[in-house]
């Protein structure tokens, strides 16, 4: 990938759901290090040069990616009570018609957003790995791993290389003192969301199957639901908020 080091260097990076909370964040957090091209299903009034773009199209897709180093899929259906008939296009079509498209066009790095709903099933007390393999515990998760699988087939036959990001709570501020453990434990900050998905894309990866990586998106917090060594060895994530930390803060 280019050098950051200058302006010539600076990579073009697609964002697919640049107007949802974290495309948002993500967005104005890494707006100057690359080139973004914006994109979303719709149009939204307040978020300038936003591109439509229906990410279950193949062609449009391919159209959309053409000469970019890094696509960055964050569009998708979040409900974790979304019925299968919610989550066919954006959910499954959408992630399988990104990746091919994305290496389709010579795309070096597809980063996609999968959730800590794709490991939901696993015991309450077990504290989540990215080398967990997928175990939802709803439709949505479910969907979270069709992605995750469909990212590591592009990495083993192509050469786009695949980082799947499993996002756990996302809020810009910190949740509310006293609120739902599970929520606090993984949060994800506005800034600690920017920097794993720059860590995502900036990443040093071979291609073939070492080219697919999993990797947990949460804040630094004190109680965590996710397991961050992993993701920091794979991708470099720094993470520096803490939900309880943050709280004492606020409090003092």
């Amino acid at each position: 990938m280019p050098d950051q080091t200058s302006p010539a260097g600076l990579r073009t990076v697609v964002l697919t759901g640049a107007a949802g909370r974290i495309g948002r964040t993500v967005a104005r957090e890494l707006e100057g290090r690359w080139d973004l091209r914006l994109t979303d299903t719709r149009t939204v009034e307040g978020v300038e040069g936003l591109a439509v773009l229906d990410v279950s199209d193949l062609d449009a897709c391919r159209t959309a990616f053409a000469g970019a180093d890094a696509v960055v899929h964050l569009a998708a259906d979040p409900s974790p009570d979304a019925t299968f008939d919610d989550l066919l296009s954006p959910n499954l079509v959408g992630p399988y018609a990104v990746a091919r498209a994305a290496a389709e066009v010579g795309v070096r790095r597809l980063v996609l957003a999968s959730s800590l709903h794709a490991v939901s099933g696993l015991p309450m007390t077990l504290q989540r790995r990215p080398s967990n393999a997928p175990r939802p515990a709803n439709l949505y998760g479910a969907s979270k791993a069709w992605s995750e699988a469909v990212g590591a087939m592009i990495a083993a036959t192509t050469a786009t290389s695949v980082v799947a990001l499993r996002i756990g709570y996302f809020h810009v501020d910190r949740p509310a003192a006293g609120g739902d453990l599970m929520e606090r434990s993984a949060w994800l900050s506005g800034r600690d969301a920017a920097e794993l998905v720059r860590a995502a894309v900036e990443a040093d990866l071979p291609t073939g199957v070492e080219g697919f990586v999993v990797a947990n998106g949460t804040s630094a917090n004190r109680h965590r639901v996710a397991e961050l060594e992993e993701t920091r060895r794979a991708i470099g994530y720094m993470p520096v908020d803490d939900a309880w930390a943050t709280e004492a803060e606020a409090d003092e």
